[in-house]
């Protein structure tokens, strides 16, 4: 396990991740955790005595990586922006997302919408996971494995699905 100790930062207007609070992932840190990897990646490890897994570190250019910090980290090491970080960290090997078995049964019936969500980078199945996952009733949720099955028959990403939906 890698330690160093950061500065907890902030992106300013920088599209998408403006706001967003993380660490910054130095090269050859990064090259440690996972040699010759140029593309994002899990972690497990402590940030400041507060254990996490399946954090996503993020290439950000010239070798370097950022992990993004959400609300419930922060909270969970009671720090912000400007603040000092111990980091303990390895790579993740151990972390995989389930596809719900409801999702597997509809893509059943339809075998060229679960071949584009097998062609989707892990990543990217993960966000249409969780966003069903995330859902708080059953109703919901149905909803959700339509619009996923349906986007997945219309060869859309999950950001082109979200979009389609707001139009709606």
């Amino acid at each position: 396990m890698l330690e160093f100790t950061t500065v907890i930062l902030q992106f300013a207007a920088q599209g998408e991740k403006t706001g967003w609070s993380y660490i910054e992932i130095p090269a050859n840190i990064a090259q440690q955790l996972k040699p010759n990897n140029k593309k994002s990646f899990r972690v497990r490890g402590m940030l400041d005595g507060f254990a996490v897994n399946g954090m996503a570190l993020m290439p950000m250019g010239e070798g370097n990586f950022i992990m993004a910090l959400k609300a419930e980290v922060r909270k969970g090491i009671h720090k912000n922006a400007g603040a000092m970080l111990h980091v303990r960290l390895e790579e993740d090997l151990d972390y995989k997302i389930e596809v719900p078995d409801d999702l597997i049964e509809c893509f059943d019936f339809e075998p060229d919408a679960l071949d584009f969500f097998n062609s989707l980078a892990k990543s990217h199945r993960e966000y249409f996971i969780k966003w069903i996952d995330s859902a708080k009733t059953n109703e919901t949720r149905a909803k959700r494995i339509v619009n996923t099955v349906n986007a997945m028959l219309r060869k859309w990403d999950y950001g082109q699905m979200i979009r389609a939906m707001k139009k709606d």
